[in-house]
């Protein structure tokens, strides 16, 4: 299942990172099974709120008919912000896997976890986002 999970979050992130979007890609899942899934659309949606946690956790709370998701995990590329992890907190998600830590990340969730990843798919998402950080400073 990580293996299609870290794929499928992979994916939402490359769907940013051609829009011109920092790339990150969550999801969440409900009894191993994914019910969201989105990409960050801040800039095409001229919306400070359009990040990639924030964009799953609504379709989840719609798919489910609930803003409780205590029984859901969320996992996203890219370490939480702070005020993502606010609104991770108040939506109850269970737990939170990340697969990169942003340099600036302070981890003071224990909520909120690295996924351990054997197959270096981490890397393939460092160069994702290096190449995008990259394009914008040219």
């Amino acid at each position: 299942m990580t293996e299609k999970i870290i794929e499928t979050m992979y994916k939402e992130a490359v769907k940013a990172y051609k829009k011109g979007e920092i790339p990150v890609g969550a999801l969440i899942t409900k009894n191993n099974k994914i019910i969201a899934k989105s990409h960050n659309n801040r800039q095409k949606k001229h919306n400070l709120l359009g990040h990639a946690e924030i964009n799953c956790i609504l379709k989840a709370e719609k798919r489910i008919k609930d803003w409780r998701l205590d029984e859901c995990e969320m996992y996203v590329t890219l370490s939480p912000c702070s005020m993502c992890e606010t609104i991770i907190e108040e939506s109850r998600l269970k737990k939170v896997h990340f697969l990169v830590k942003q340099h600036n990340y302070n981890e003071k969730n224990s909520k909120i976890v690295q996924i351990s990843d054997q197959n270096n798919q981490k890397e393939e998402y460092e160069k994702l986002l290096k190449s995008f950080f990259e394009r914008l400073r040219k």
